[in-house]
Protein backbone atom coordinates (compact mmCIF):
# COMPACT_ATOMS: atom_id res chain seq x y z
CA UNK A 1 0.00 0.00 0.00
CA UNK A 2 1.08 3.67 -0.78
CA UNK A 3 0.36 5.68 2.46
CA UNK A 4 0.61 9.57 2.75
CA UNK A 5 1.31 11.00 6.13
CA UNK A 6 0.71 14.57 6.60
CA UNK A 7 2.09 16.40 9.78
CA UNK A 8 5.25 14.35 10.43
CA UNK A 9 7.27 15.95 12.91
CA UNK A 10 4.39 16.48 15.71
CA UNK A 11 4.22 14.11 18.63
CA UNK A 12 1.86 11.72 16.99
CA UNK A 13 3.48 12.01 13.27
CA UNK A 14 6.39 11.00 14.52
CA UNK A 15 4.91 7.98 16.11
CA UNK A 16 2.84 7.23 13.43
CA UNK A 17 6.06 7.89 10.45
CA UNK A 18 8.38 5.29 13.30
CA UNK A 19 5.09 2.75 13.36
CA UNK A 20 4.81 2.51 9.34
CA UNK A 21 8.47 2.09 8.87
CA UNK A 22 9.15 -0.57 11.95
CA UNK A 23 6.36 -2.74 11.19
CA UNK A 24 4.89 -2.95 7.71
CA UNK A 25 6.22 -3.19 4.15
CA UNK A 26 4.26 -0.32 3.42
CA UNK A 27 5.30 2.36 0.68
CA UNK A 28 5.22 5.12 3.48
CA UNK A 29 5.69 9.03 2.56
CA UNK A 30 5.56 11.33 5.46
CA UNK A 31 5.73 15.54 5.04
CA UNK A 32 6.17 18.57 7.25
CA UNK A 33 3.78 21.80 7.12
CA UNK A 34 7.10 23.10 5.14
CA UNK A 35 6.90 20.56 2.62
CA UNK A 36 3.03 21.27 2.32
CA UNK A 37 0.72 23.74 3.51
CA UNK A 38 -2.63 21.89 4.19
CA UNK A 39 -4.49 25.09 3.92
CA UNK A 40 -3.76 25.10 0.66
CA UNK A 41 -6.62 22.79 -1.79
CA UNK A 42 -4.26 23.49 -4.62
CA UNK A 43 -1.33 22.29 -3.11
CA UNK A 44 -2.52 19.16 -1.79
CA UNK A 45 -4.45 17.78 -5.06
CA UNK A 46 -1.28 18.29 -6.59
CA UNK A 47 0.50 16.25 -3.82
CA UNK A 48 -2.53 14.08 -3.99
CA UNK A 49 -2.40 13.30 -7.66
CA UNK A 50 1.32 13.02 -8.02
CA UNK A 51 1.88 10.47 -5.20
CA UNK A 52 -1.57 8.37 -5.39
CA UNK A 53 -1.75 7.07 -2.35
CA UNK A 54 -4.39 4.38 -0.98
CA UNK A 55 -4.34 6.33 2.29
CA UNK A 56 -3.66 9.70 4.06
CA UNK A 57 -3.37 9.80 7.51
CA UNK A 58 -3.34 13.25 8.59
CA UNK A 59 -2.10 14.61 12.26
CA UNK A 60 -1.58 18.09 11.08
CA UNK A 61 -3.16 20.26 13.51
CA UNK A 62 -2.93 23.27 15.66
CA UNK A 63 -3.65 21.80 19.10
CA UNK A 64 -2.75 24.93 21.84
CA UNK A 65 -5.92 25.22 23.24
CA UNK A 66 -5.97 28.57 24.71
CA UNK A 67 -4.13 29.93 22.18
CA UNK A 68 -6.88 28.86 20.11
CA UNK A 69 -9.18 31.31 21.75
CA UNK A 70 -7.57 34.09 19.92
CA UNK A 71 -6.30 32.26 16.76
CA UNK A 72 -10.06 31.23 15.65
CA UNK A 73 -10.39 31.94 12.12
CA UNK A 74 -6.94 29.91 11.90
CA UNK A 75 -7.55 27.31 14.12
CA UNK A 76 -11.04 26.87 12.24
CA UNK A 77 -8.90 26.78 8.81
CA UNK A 78 -6.25 24.30 9.65
CA UNK A 79 -8.11 21.48 11.86
CA UNK A 80 -11.98 22.09 10.23
CA UNK A 81 -11.86 23.54 6.90
CA UNK A 82 -8.33 21.81 5.35
CA UNK A 83 -9.64 18.57 6.50
CA UNK A 84 -12.77 19.27 4.30
CA UNK A 85 -11.06 20.01 1.27
CA UNK A 86 -8.58 17.60 1.73
CA UNK A 87 -11.66 15.10 2.67
CA UNK A 88 -12.67 16.20 -1.32
CA UNK A 89 -9.88 15.54 -2.83
CA UNK A 90 -9.34 12.21 -1.07
CA UNK A 91 -13.03 11.51 -2.42
CA UNK A 92 -12.38 12.27 -6.01
CA UNK A 93 -9.14 10.31 -6.03
CA UNK A 94 -9.97 7.21 -4.48
CA UNK A 95 -8.19 6.98 -1.57
CA UNK A 96 -8.66 6.55 2.51
CA UNK A 97 -8.59 9.22 4.60
CA UNK A 98 -7.53 9.08 8.67
CA UNK A 99 -8.14 12.22 10.59
CA UNK A 100 -7.74 12.63 14.59
CA UNK A 101 -9.94 14.57 16.52
CA UNK A 102 -10.44 14.88 20.60
CA UNK A 103 -12.45 14.00 23.61
CA UNK A 104 -12.71 17.82 23.60
CA UNK A 105 -15.21 18.08 21.00
CA UNK A 106 -17.71 17.14 24.23
CA UNK A 107 -18.77 19.47 26.93
CA UNK A 108 -17.99 17.52 29.78
CA UNK A 109 -21.35 16.95 31.47
CA UNK A 110 -22.48 13.22 30.81
CA UNK A 111 -22.19 10.96 33.80
CA UNK A 112 -19.89 8.15 32.40
CA UNK A 113 -17.87 7.46 29.45
CA UNK A 114 -18.09 9.17 26.14
CA UNK A 115 -19.34 7.23 23.17
CA UNK A 116 -18.55 7.05 19.48
CA UNK A 117 -22.35 7.90 19.13
CA UNK A 118 -22.76 10.25 21.46
CA UNK A 119 -23.79 13.79 20.58
CA UNK A 120 -20.57 16.46 20.61
CA UNK A 121 -21.03 19.53 21.79
CA UNK A 122 -17.48 21.50 22.32
CA UNK A 123 -16.83 24.50 24.86
CA UNK A 124 -14.07 25.83 23.42
CA UNK A 125 -12.53 27.37 20.05
CA UNK A 126 -10.19 23.98 19.73
CA UNK A 127 -13.41 21.37 20.22
CA UNK A 128 -15.45 23.37 17.85
CA UNK A 129 -12.48 23.26 15.42
CA UNK A 130 -11.85 19.41 15.24
CA UNK A 131 -15.94 19.42 15.45
CA UNK A 132 -15.83 20.84 12.11
CA UNK A 133 -13.34 18.70 10.72
CA UNK A 134 -15.32 15.77 11.50
CA UNK A 135 -18.53 17.23 10.09
CA UNK A 136 -16.81 18.23 6.64
CA UNK A 137 -15.17 15.11 6.51
CA UNK A 138 -18.13 13.04 7.01
CA UNK A 139 -19.69 14.97 4.17
CA UNK A 140 -17.02 14.90 1.56
CA UNK A 141 -16.36 11.18 1.65
CA UNK A 142 -17.54 8.21 2.38
CA UNK A 143 -13.50 6.46 2.95
CA UNK A 144 -12.75 7.90 6.58
CA UNK A 145 -11.66 6.96 9.82
CA UNK A 146 -11.93 9.84 12.47
CA UNK A 147 -10.34 8.77 15.41
CA UNK A 148 -10.83 10.88 18.75
CA UNK A 149 -8.13 10.23 21.16
CA UNK A 150 -7.01 12.01 24.56
CA UNK A 151 -4.24 13.70 27.05
CA UNK A 152 -1.52 12.58 24.64
CA UNK A 153 1.99 11.92 25.90
CA UNK A 154 4.74 10.37 24.99
CA UNK A 155 8.18 11.20 22.65
CA UNK A 156 9.36 13.70 21.04
CA UNK A 157 7.05 16.23 22.17
CA UNK A 158 7.04 18.36 25.34
CA UNK A 159 3.44 16.78 27.38
CA UNK A 160 2.13 16.87 30.96
CA UNK A 161 4.26 13.65 32.14
CA UNK A 162 7.45 16.18 31.10
CA UNK A 163 5.99 19.18 32.33
CA UNK A 164 5.10 17.40 35.90
CA UNK A 165 9.02 15.86 35.49
CA UNK A 166 10.40 19.33 34.53
CA UNK A 167 8.50 21.34 37.61
CA UNK A 168 9.37 18.71 40.09
CA UNK A 169 12.97 19.89 39.41
CA UNK A 170 12.15 23.99 40.48
CA UNK A 171 9.30 23.47 42.70
CA UNK A 172 8.84 20.94 45.78
CA UNK A 173 5.09 22.21 45.93
CA UNK A 174 3.27 21.92 42.54
CA UNK A 175 -1.07 22.45 41.91
CA UNK A 176 -2.41 19.73 39.90
CA UNK A 177 -6.54 20.23 39.28
CA UNK A 178 -8.59 17.29 40.55
CA UNK A 179 -11.80 17.71 38.83
CA UNK A 180 -10.73 16.92 35.24
CA UNK A 181 -11.22 13.40 34.49
CA UNK A 182 -9.95 11.70 31.18
CA UNK A 183 -7.73 9.17 29.98
CA UNK A 184 -4.41 9.56 29.09
CA UNK A 185 -3.13 8.12 26.04
CA UNK A 186 0.32 7.16 24.94
CA UNK A 187 1.62 8.29 20.89
CA UNK A 188 3.54 4.94 20.89
CA UNK A 189 0.42 2.83 21.77
CA UNK A 190 -2.03 5.27 19.55
CA UNK A 191 0.03 4.60 16.71
CA UNK A 192 0.11 0.87 16.86
CA UNK A 193 -3.32 0.66 16.99
CA UNK A 194 -3.95 3.51 13.82
CA UNK A 195 -1.02 0.85 12.24
CA UNK A 196 -3.73 -2.16 12.78
CA UNK A 197 -6.40 0.03 11.49
CA UNK A 198 -5.60 0.28 8.63
CA UNK A 199 -4.40 -3.19 7.62
CA UNK A 200 -7.53 -4.12 8.71
CA UNK A 201 -9.70 -4.74 5.17
CA UNK A 202 -13.09 -5.54 7.55
CA UNK A 203 -12.91 -2.39 9.26
CA UNK A 204 -15.61 0.11 8.10
CA UNK A 205 -15.69 3.77 7.75
CA UNK A 206 -16.44 5.76 10.80
CA UNK A 207 -16.14 7.30 14.04
CA UNK A 208 -13.71 5.14 16.62
CA UNK A 209 -12.32 6.39 20.02
CA UNK A 210 -8.67 4.62 21.01
CA UNK A 211 -7.28 5.80 24.19
CA UNK A 212 -5.49 3.84 27.31
CA UNK A 213 -7.87 2.54 29.33
CA UNK A 214 -8.75 3.63 32.95
CA UNK A 215 -9.95 6.96 33.65
CA UNK A 216 -8.07 9.41 36.06
CA UNK A 217 -7.82 12.95 37.16
CA UNK A 218 -5.20 15.18 36.21
CA UNK A 219 -3.67 15.10 39.67
CA UNK A 220 -3.66 11.37 40.09
CA UNK A 221 -2.15 11.30 36.43
CA UNK A 222 0.56 13.23 38.35
CA UNK A 223 0.58 11.32 41.48
CA UNK A 224 1.42 8.25 39.15
CA UNK A 225 3.92 9.85 37.77
CA UNK A 226 5.96 10.86 40.82
CA UNK A 227 4.92 8.14 42.71
CA UNK A 228 6.60 6.00 39.49
CA UNK A 229 9.74 7.99 39.75
CA UNK A 230 10.37 8.16 43.43
CA UNK A 231 9.75 11.90 43.74
CA UNK A 232 8.10 12.10 47.28
CA UNK A 233 9.79 15.29 48.30
CA UNK A 234 7.31 16.78 46.03
CA UNK A 235 4.21 18.53 47.52
CA UNK A 236 1.35 17.66 45.09
CA UNK A 237 -1.77 19.53 45.68
CA UNK A 238 -5.19 19.33 44.45
CA UNK A 239 -7.17 22.61 43.27
CA UNK A 240 -9.96 22.81 40.98
CA UNK A 241 -10.38 24.11 37.72
CA UNK A 242 -11.79 27.17 38.89
CA UNK A 243 -8.42 28.03 40.38
CA UNK A 244 -6.73 28.19 36.93
CA UNK A 245 -7.01 30.94 35.18
CA UNK A 246 -6.75 29.31 32.21
CA UNK A 247 -7.74 30.87 28.84
CA UNK A 248 -9.97 28.19 27.11
CA UNK A 249 -12.88 26.26 29.29
CA UNK A 250 -11.65 22.27 29.74
CA UNK A 251 -14.79 19.93 29.76
CA UNK A 252 -14.90 17.96 33.27
CA UNK A 253 -15.15 15.01 31.98
CA UNK A 254 -13.49 13.95 28.75
CA UNK A 255 -13.46 10.34 29.74
CA UNK A 256 -13.76 8.14 25.90
CA UNK A 257 -15.27 4.81 25.81
CA UNK A 258 -13.82 2.40 23.31
CA UNK A 259 -16.65 0.33 21.82
CA UNK A 260 -15.36 -0.65 18.57
CA UNK A 261 -11.32 -1.30 18.62
CA UNK A 262 -9.69 -3.77 20.69
CA UNK A 263 -8.55 -2.03 23.71
CA UNK A 264 -5.10 -0.53 24.63
CA UNK A 265 -3.58 -1.39 27.58
CA UNK A 266 -4.21 0.87 30.56
CA UNK A 267 -1.85 3.98 31.08
CA UNK A 268 0.03 3.38 34.10
CA UNK A 269 1.23 0.18 32.24
CA UNK A 270 1.29 3.05 29.19
CA UNK A 271 3.54 5.25 31.61
CA UNK A 272 5.64 3.06 32.64
CA UNK A 273 6.82 2.25 29.31
CA UNK A 274 7.37 5.40 28.50
CA UNK A 275 9.65 6.35 31.81
CA UNK A 276 12.15 3.64 30.83
CA UNK A 277 12.03 4.95 27.09
CA UNK A 278 12.78 8.05 28.96
CA UNK A 279 15.88 6.32 31.12
CA UNK A 280 13.93 7.91 34.09
CA UNK A 281 13.14 4.66 35.93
Amino acid sequence: MKILLLGKNGLLGREITHAFNNKGNDEFFALNHTDLDITDKDALFLMLKDFKPNYVINTAAFTFVDECEAKKEFVMDVNGYANGALAEICNDLNCHLTYFSTDYVFDGTKDGEYTEDDTPSPINVYGHSKLLGEQLIQKNTDNFYIVRTSWLFGMHSRNFVTTMLERAKKNKEIKVVDDQIGKPTYSHDLAGGVFDMIHDKSLESGIYHLVNEEKTSWYHFAKKIFDATNSSDVNLIRISSNNLDRVAPRPLNSSLKNSKLPKLRTHPQALEDYLHQLNII
